[in-house]
């Protein structure tokens, strides 16, 4: 299977881009683009990077993108789950838990955020703490923030 990948420079820094003929893969930050990859652009990357542009540009406030990642059921609930959650709005782990299935599973849900390889796309950002403050993010609690903002100010769309 053939795998394509991209860098774009957006407004936190650097997103490594993904995809294989069919679905894009992975969209993670990164502090710079590595120079032993070779960049390849194919149709679902050039789409991926359009989205994302419009979405730091306070335009678009979901994605349409074919998404693929490989995790446990309960992972793949979760996933799907994060992405049902509304641009501008946060919900607590318990409460993605429960929307996956499971109310008691917080902490395997907060894992199974932790481990999305499509961040902002796939919304892990929109999981906050019970008593809302920001928690944990893989990226550290500024960039979290950050995203949060964006989508409060631009929650007009």
């Amino acid at each position: 299977m053939k795998v394509y990948a991209t860098y774009i420079k957006s407004p936190i820094g650097w997103i490594e881009l993904r995809a294989t003929e069919t679905h894009l893969i992975m969209a993670r930050w990164v502090a710079e683009p590595s120079a032993e990859r070779e960049e390849s652009v194919n149709p679902i990357l050039q789409e991926t990077i359009w989205q994302l542009e419009e979405y730091f540009e306070g335009k678009r406030t979901s994605f349409d993108l074919p998404l693929l990642q490989e995790g446990t059921p309960f992972q793949q609930r979760v996933w799907e789950e994060l992405q049902l959650i509304p641009y501008g709005k946060q919900i607590s782990y318990q409460e993605l838990a429960k929307r996956a299935g499971n109310t008691k599973a917080y902490r395997a849900a907060g894992s199974a955020n932790g481990k999305n390889q499509i961040f902002i796309i796939v919304p892990c950002h929109r999981v906050v703490l019970a008593d809302g403050n920001v928690g944990g993010y893989a990226y550290g609690p500024e960039m979290k923030r950050f995203l949060l903002d964006l989508e409060e100010k631009n929650n007009h769309i």
